[in-house]
């Protein structure tokens, strides 16, 4: 063989191994896998009449699994005990439903489960399958329809029940409370609109409700309800708006207890305003009592000073419609120590004034041991104000743009209820230019005043408000660069602030009024919106 031609196998033998070792690797695989499952049979078949049974199944024709099932099935009418559905983790081509609750003659009953049926390897959705049946000799086909807002919100919560109440001869207002719906839908995640399908021709209360623990009754704790203002008759062209609120709860008091030296927690819920807590023991001449409010949890602190040797407490606490004796058992504890708190810390707003918080009510104040120098080391004036309910007291003084302050608290500025003072404190803080924020003007169309008007984040907590009496512009200044919405709150009886509504009253809400687009506040420039109340 002559060299070339040795030359030329050689090349190409090494060509032929180096192909193969360059593919050698993962496959490729193939496309993804996007088709749903498809139902194979039912058995008993879907929409059938006279159903008698107490078992179904539902066979598709490749393995599936079902997620989150609490969430996404709404059985209506709703059944107790719940049915036993299987599987829950495990993959099958199977469905099984066994049902436990005794059915009602000439119902038409179905499971809607939204999204919770998906394949086991790509978990593509068999979306909304529904199985219905009846155990009369036809199905229902009747539906009513209709949206969702919130009070306060520009969106509602998502999973919101809307729930029809049959209007007989035993229906009244505590049915929401003690009983389950005649027929039930779910907003599930993705809508705010509902329908009920499948129902039968008649008088109905319309109800809608954010049920924390899903067992379709209304626990005002917990959850948010709407309601229609009148009965509804079935069938019906009609399109339905359902305003969801949280109620504010009656005045109560919850479990008061001794949690430190001399300090009692009177938990509560609704309004703490009216609240009034009366000693009924027997006390010396020197006793004295101090009331704070917790900043975080809904609870009233009482105070007490000298310490009693007994080993309880007698307490009358009122409020509006409410009067409750309670009984606390005083044992010997540790008291809370003086700390003392200070917001905002490094910038100072223009709008705003410097606070500071004691973990102990504060009983004195000496304000010739408080200083603020500005950046020049001059002095500057100052006005304080004690806030008792909060503890907390307010340093107002002027802030020019780009200047810093430098404010010294020397020891014993602060005298506490139980005689402990403070140590020295500083604190240095600084102010921005007039550029570096935004300006909003505000004018209302539609308005009935008075009016609270509010800037907001995405969650709803309000960031800004100005509260109006007149037909004028509103003014936010100094507000940081970002992202706000706007809403406005008809104070219809002038209180200045929203009141909700209440079920039990049939009360619907303060109307609320929520400006359509985004508010982009930036630095340095002053935007002006009008806003059409609707």
């Amino acid at each position: 063989m002559n060299k070339s031609l040795s030359n030329f196998i050689f090349l190409l033998v090494v060509s032929i191994v180096f192909f193969n070792c360059a593919n050698r690797g993962k496959p490729g695989g193939g496309a993804k896998d996007i088709t749903p499952p498809e139902i194979v049979k039912s058995e008993p078949e879907n929409y059938n009449l006279n159903f008698k049974g107490n078992e179904i199944e539902i066979t598709f024709d490749e393995y599936i699994k079902i997620k989150n099932l609490q969430k996404q099935l709404i059985i209506s009418p709703p059944m107790d005990p719940a049915p036993e559905i299987t599987p829950m983790s495990l993959a099958s081509k199977t469905i099984r439903i066994r049902i436990n609750d005794t059915l009602s003659p000439n119902t038409t009953y179905a499971f809607n489960f939204g999204n919770s049926i998906v394949d086991n390897n790509e978990e593509n959705p068999f979306p909304y399958y529904k199985y219905v049946f009846s155990t009369g000799d036809y199905i229902d086909s009747l539906s009513v329809s209709g949206y969702i807002i919130d009070a306060e919100l520009q969106k509602p919560d998502n999973f919101v029940s809307v729930m029809l109440y049959e209007v007989d001869s035993t229906l009244n207002d505590s049915v929401v409370f003690k009983k389950q719906p005649r027929y039930i839908t779910n907003t599930l995640d993705s809508t705010t609109t509902f329908t009920l399908e499948n129902l039968k021709a008649g008088k109905y209360m319309l109800v809608a409700m954010k049920d924390e623990n899903q067992d379709y009754k209304f626990q005002p704790s917990t959850d948010k309800i709407g309601f229609y203002k009148s009965y509804i008759t079935v069938p019906t062209d009609s399109v339905y708006e359902l305003k969801l609120f949280k109620e504010t709860l009656d005045t109560k008091i919850i479990r008061p207890r001794l949690i430190s030296g001399e300090k009692i927690a009177f938990g509560y819920q609704g309004d703490y305003d009216s609240i009034a807590i009366n000693m009924r023991s027997n006390v010396p001449g020197d006793f004295e009592s101090r009331i704070t409010k917790d900043p975080e949890a809904d609870s009233l602190y009482y105070w007490y000073k000298p310490r009693l040797e007994v080993d309880s407490l007698l307490f009358n606490v009122t409020a509006k419609n409410y009067t409750e004796d309670f009984t606390v058992k005083i044992s010997e504890q540790q008291r809370d120590t003086l700390e003392i708190s200070a917001s905002p810390t490094g910038t100072l707003n223009f709008k705003d004034n410097f606070k500071m918080t004691g973990t102990v009510p504060f009983s004195k104040i000496d304000t010739d041991k408080i200083t603020i120098l500005n950046a020049d080391s001059l002095k500057v004036d100052f006005q304080t104000k004690l806030d008792t309910l909060s503890n907390t007291v307010e340093i107002a003084f002027e802030k020019p743009e780009s200047e810093r302050f430098n404010i010294e608290i020397l020891p014993e500025a602060f005298e506490d209820f139980f005689g402990d003072t403070n140590d020295t404190l500083n604190y240095k803080l600084s102010t921005k230019t007039y550029a570096d924020y935004g300006n909003v003007r505000v004018t209302l169309q539609n308005a009935v005043y008075p009016m609270i008007v509010q800037l907001t984040n995405d969650k709803g907590e309000v960031k800004a408000e100005i509260y109006t009496t007149k037909p004028e512009p509103i003014d936010f200044r100094h507000i940081e660069s970002g992202d706000y919405y706007m809403r406005a709150i008809f104070d219809s009886n002038g209180n200045g602030k929203f009141d909700s509504g209440n079920y039990l009253k049939k009360q619907q809400p303060e109307r609320v009024s929520h400006y359509p687009d985004k508010l982009e506040v930036r630095s340095n420039f002053d935007s002006i919106y009008e806003f059409i109340l609707l």
